[in-house]
């Protein structure tokens, strides 16, 4: 399968990254890698979303700590990066209204329509026309067709184009979703999908009664899809079959094959707090020298309220 016909990726992570672990950055290596290894997908990028500061979750830290940490995390990636919309809200944000902005984002940014997993193949692809100019890449010389790492960065040069600095966080960029794009870019014959990435245990909170809106979990799983990186563990096939939105978009549930004795298949948030307040040089083996760093200098989690 040549490279424009197999699927372009952006995998979104969302959650509380209270604070960003080893853990996380792994579950997006080993998506992309377990993804890359089917021969049908590329991961062109990957995207951060820590959750609002009104989520109301107990020793939640403010979400200023939360997004330097996790980019101090991911500063050595050329792939991964953070994102503050989320944050920037004036309230908490559904994981469906968070995949949403960031499809309809990538659809102004791009001038096309996102396909996603429930869509044909044949589906017209990012880069349909919205109007006369020449495309980018509209070239018989195969050296300029997109690859993956132009693809992600012409989308993340366009979004700069259109960024401006909240004040209060300076080393962030948001993007201003009333900016005039206009046609920043097109590209040809490129499906580009969005997918959720999760680890096992948000899987299972789907089958939880009432935690989630059965609307959004159908948009979740239906419309973007879903990749897992299992747990401690966790019998995946189980807990898809418990859920009747799960079992009839399972072939939307992508479940990698990971390591179950890999270190980093055991690091949480939680292991890290708690190795944090006891003063445990475990701690090394959960979180990045940088973030802890930046957690000491800022006397984060420091007592169990966090």
């Amino acid at each position: 399968m040549t490279e424009t016909a197999k699927t372009h990726v952006i995998l979104l992570s969302c959650g509380s990254f209270n604070p960003i672990t080893k853990g996380h950055i792994h579950m997006f290596e080993k998506a992309r890698e377990y993804l890359h290894k089917t021969g049908k997908f590329i991961v062109i990028g990957g995207i951060i979303s820590p959750v609002h500061d009104s989520y109301g979750k107990p020793g939640l830290v403010p979400s200023r700590h939360r997004l330097t940490m996790c980019q101090l995390a991911v500063q050595s990636s050329d792939w991964i990066r953070v994102d503050p919309w989320e944050c920037y809200q004036d309230t908490w944000q559904t994981t469906c209204s968070v995949l949403e902005h960031h499809r309809d984002l990538m659809k102004r940014v791009t001038g096309c329509i996102l396909s996603n997993v429930s869509s044909p193949s044949t589906t017209p692809v990012i880069g349909q026309p919205q109007n006369t100019n020449s495309p980018i890449y509209q070239n018989n010389n195969t050296a300029n067709k997109p690859t993956a790492i132009k693809v992600w960065g012409k989308l993340s040069e366009s979004l700069g184009k259109i960024c401006c600095v909240r004040p209060h966080v300076e080393r962030f960029t948001f993007v201003d979703e009333n900016a005039n794009l206009g046609t920043a870019m097109r590209y040809e014959e490129i499906e580009l999908r969005i997918l959720l990435l999760c680890g096992s245990d948000l899987l299972e909170s789907f089958c939880i009664p009432g935690l989630w809106k059965e609307s959004d979990m159908k948009v979740i799983v239906g419309d973007f899809g879903i990749v897992v990186v299992p747990r401690d563990g966790a019998d995946t096939e189980r807990i898809m079959n418990h859920s009747s939105v799960l079992r009839k978009h399972k072939d939307n549930i992508i479940v990698t094959k990971d390591d179950l004795n890999h270190p980093m298949s055991i690091v949480s948030s939680t292991k890290s707090r708690l190795a944090l307040q006891h003063g445990d040089g475990h701690v090394v083996d959960y979180l990045s020298q940088p973030v802890i760093d930046y957690i000491l200098q800022s006397q984060l989690y420091i007592n169990a309220s966090g």
